[in-house]
Parts: C-alpha cells; sequence; structure tokens
C-alpha cells in the first residue's frame, strides 16, 4: 500500500500518485523545534537583556528548552520509511539541502545550550560534589550521586566570586550567541516550506519569519503553562507537609504572589511576540491575494472554503483573538493565564496544521482536492505513528525528560541552595 493511502481520501480530479504524503508528524516537527527556539529565546530575556523580573522563569526555560530540543527530531525520526537512517543527518552534516543542514544547526544549538547549563549550574555541581568527596562512609546512591556529579564538574572546583563572575559572562555571551542560532533552528523549516516551488500555498518568503515569531510565542506559552503546573504541584506538596522545611520556606500566599508576579510579566512578552506574529500572517494573507497569481483560484478555494474552520475560527478566532483579548485584560490571573497559553498554543499548532496539511489539501492539477483523515485509534505501527497516539507521544516526550533532568538541574534556585546545605 502507498504511504499516505490510508488517511487520504480524494476529491474531484487527482493524480493517481497524489496523496496526502506529509501527516501530523511533518505537523509535529515544525511544532517542536518551534517550543525548542521559543523556550531558549524566554531564557534569553534574563540572561543577555538582564530583565531580572524574569530570572526565576529563565532557569526554568533554559532547563525546559534542553529538554525539548530530545524531542524535537522525534516526529522526523517516525515519520521516516527508514527510521535507522536519520542519525545520517547529525553524522554527515552539510549544506546541500535544508534537511541536512539540520544536522550542523541542531549540533551547534545543542552545545550552546548544554555549555550555558553546565556555566549556569557549575557552583550547584561542586557545592554537592564536595561534601559527598568527604563523608567516609558513603551509601551505594551517594558513591553514584558522588560519581555523576564529579564528572559534571569537569575537574573544575573553583567556585570564587571571580571564577563565578567568569561563568555569568560566559552565560551571558553564550545566550546572545545562542538567540539567532535558536531562531534559525526553527526558521530553516519555514525556508523548506518556503522554499517549494512546487507548492502555491507553501512559496512565500515570509514562511520562514513567520515560523520564527510563532515558535516564539509557542515556547513562551507552554514555558508560562508548565511554570504554573509545577508550581502548583510543589504548593499542593508544601501544604501536606505541616512541618516546616527548609525547601518550602514560602508561605502558600507568598508562593502565590510570585508565582503570578512572574506570570504576569511574562504575559507582556508574550503578547508582544503574539502582535509580530498575527501581524506577520495578516500581511501574507493580504500579500496574496493582492498579487493573486495564477494559482490564487485554487488556494482562494482552499482557505476561504474548504479549510475556513480550520484557518479563521481554530486558528485565528480561537487560537489568536481569544488569548489576545484574555491577556489584554488588566488583572491577569492564574487561571485566565492558562486558559489563555492554551488556547495560544492550539493557535500555533493550527497554523502549523494548515500550513503543511492545507499545503496539500489540493491536487497539482488545480482542479482536485484531497481530505486528510487523522488515524485516531491504531490498529498497525503506521497508523500509530502517523495518527493521534504518535502525535501525544511527541508532545508528551519532553516532560518526562524534563522531569528527569530537573533532578540533575534543579530549575527553582532556592532548591539549588538548599542541596549544597546537604
Amino acid at each position: 500500500m502507498t504511504h499516505g493511502e490510508l488517511w487520504t481520501i480524494k476529491e474531484l480530479f487527482v493524480y493517481p500518485n497524489e496523496y496526502i504524503y506529509w501527516s501530523v508528524q511533518i505537523v509535529m516537527y515544525p511544532f517542536m523545534t518551534g517550543l525548542v527556539a521559543g523556550a531558549f529565546v524566554l531564557s534569553s530575556l534574563y540572561h543577555v537583556f538582564g530583565i531580572t523580573q524574569l530570572k526565576e522563569m529563565a532557569r526554568f526555560a533554559l532547563v525546559f528548552s534542553f529538554a525539548l530540543l530530545f524531542a524535537a527530531p522525534m516526529p522526523i525520526v517516525l515519520h521516516l520509511q527508514h527510521p535507522l537512517r536519520g542519525i545520517n543527518v547529525f553524522m554527515t552534516p552539510h549544506f546541500t539541502s535544508a534537511i541536512a543542514a539540520f544536522g550542523i544547526v541542531f549540533s551547534t544549538y545543542g552545545a550552546i545550550v548544554a555549555s550555558e547549563l553546565w556555566f549556569l549550574y557549575r557552583k550547584h555541581f561542586v557545592g554537592i560534589a564536595l561534601p559527598l568527596k568527604e563523608k567516609q562512609d558513603k551509601t551505594l546512591f551517594e558513591w553514584f550521586k558522588y560519581l555523576v556529579f564529579c564528572a559534571l564538574t569537569l575537574g573544575v572546583y573553583d567556585i570564587s566570586e571571580e571564577s563565578l563572575h567568569r561563568d555569568e559572562k560566559a552565560i551571558k555571551i553564550l545566550a546572545g550567541i545562542g538567540i539567532p542560532v535558536a531562531c534559525f533552528l526553527h526558521g530553516y523549516a519555514g525556508f523548506i516550506f518556503g522554499s517549494v516551488k512546487a507548492n502555491a500555498l507553501w512559496m512565500t518568503p515570509l514562511m520562514p519569519v513567520i515560523f520564527i515569531m510563532s515558535a516564539i510565542v509557542s515556547g513562551i506559552a507552554l514555558c508560562m503553562l508548565t511554570y504554573i503546573v509545577t508550581m502548583e504541584i510543589r504548593k499542593f506538596l508544601a501544604s501536606r507537609r505541616k512541618a516546616a522545611d527548609s525547601r518550602y520556606h514560602q508561605s502558600p500566599g507568598e508562593a502565590a504572589s510570585a508565582e503570578l508576579g512572574v506570570i504576569r510579566i511574562t504575559a507582556k512578552y508574550l503578547l508582544f511576540f503574539l502582535i509580530f506574529a498575527i501581524s506577520l500572517e495578516l500581511l501574507d494573507f493580504v500579500f496574496r491575494g493582492y498579487t493573486a497569481v495564477k494559482s490564487w483560484d485554487v488556494l482562494r478555494s482552499v482557505i476561504y472554503g474548504k479549510d475556513f474552520i480550520n484557518i479563521f475560527l481554530l486558528q485565528y478566532t480561537i487560537g489568536n483573538l481569544i488569548p489576545f483579548i484574555l491577556f489584554l485584560i488588566p488583572g491577569l490571573t492564574l487561571r485566565r493565564a492558562v486558559v489563555g497559553v492554551i488556547l495560544v498554543m492550539f493557535g500555533v499548532f493550527m497554523m502549523r496544521w494548515n500550513v503543511v496539511i492545507g499545503g496539500q489539501a489540493f491536487s497539482l492539477s488545480f482542479a482536485g482536492y484531497m481530505h486528510y483523515h487523522i488515524p485516531v485509534w491504531p490498529h498497525d505501527w503506521e497508523t500509530f505513528k502517523e495518527g493521534v497516539m504518535g502525535a501525544l507521544a511527541i508532545f508528551i516526550m519532553p516532560f518526562v525528560l524534563f522531569w528527569f533532568i530537573s533532578r540533575i538541574f534543579p530549575v527553582f534556585s532556592h532548591e539549588e541552595a538548599h542541596s549544597e546545605k546537604l
């Protein structure tokens, strides 16, 4: 059976060899890489531009960006008919194609994030390794912990003020370099679509810029949502520990106030980038309608007909307009912030869906259409990885990784201080 035949329904005149080849995993690919770039840009707002109100969120976003990094290439790996060939992109990277260049960009960005994390948490590593080194009777777990954190120090145990000041300078330099690299990491995904001359919907020079702006929006929104959920779980656990605990030294009221303050200042930057993202997408629509090239007739039938609900109702109204209003109303609350960021991420996902799936909705004959029916309940491996379950598995993956990584890189500063006292 031809790849794509399972979920493609044809209408009117469509060529026999035409199917929806790029399924939900290709939607998830730019969506996940966008989350990586957006989370890193959010962390850099503090490290590069010195926005002190985002200090707590910056640490959280950097660790989360590192967790997202491992999940970013997985949609492509799952989509490949021969997934073991995916490693070739990293083993033999070159610039002869956009996909091949992914190996260089991804490796460079991964090295930058890992280096920035090391400089940021080096004091934490030393603070755990040195007491364990001096301890005589170590348990098996303590031996394992000692070996891990000793390895993470890379043999550098100097935590003097001068040394820590050099670490801060290195973090700022790496964050400054990482911003354009992170944007290029996701912008090249838009370049892949924008450079396809055979597809009328994708062929636009604005595509990379639109992808970058919407990526920053989705990354900030996901970090806000994860931060809120994490803080609420911590407050719930703290309330159950009725006895005083230095790890949860704040009262519930103080913790809620600090959490709301961080969310409100982050929401301002989310709103700022959301305005740019919406403006660019509307500019692209106006440009297409004004130029009205030969393919505009079929594009208009898709945009204003076949995909009207997906584009104007789901993406622009629910995913852009409603959260825009929610964030504009004064006195932002946590509940309103949660609803807003969920709708923002939904809007960005629908933008990716409308680009990838919508771009394949019309036949190259310009006289027929194809409809994508995503497999919901899998009955074999193909329908799992190219269906709802495969997409959910990819989306859940960074949260699981984040939980494990946060055991090594504590995302809250007072957790780090507490661990150094042990």
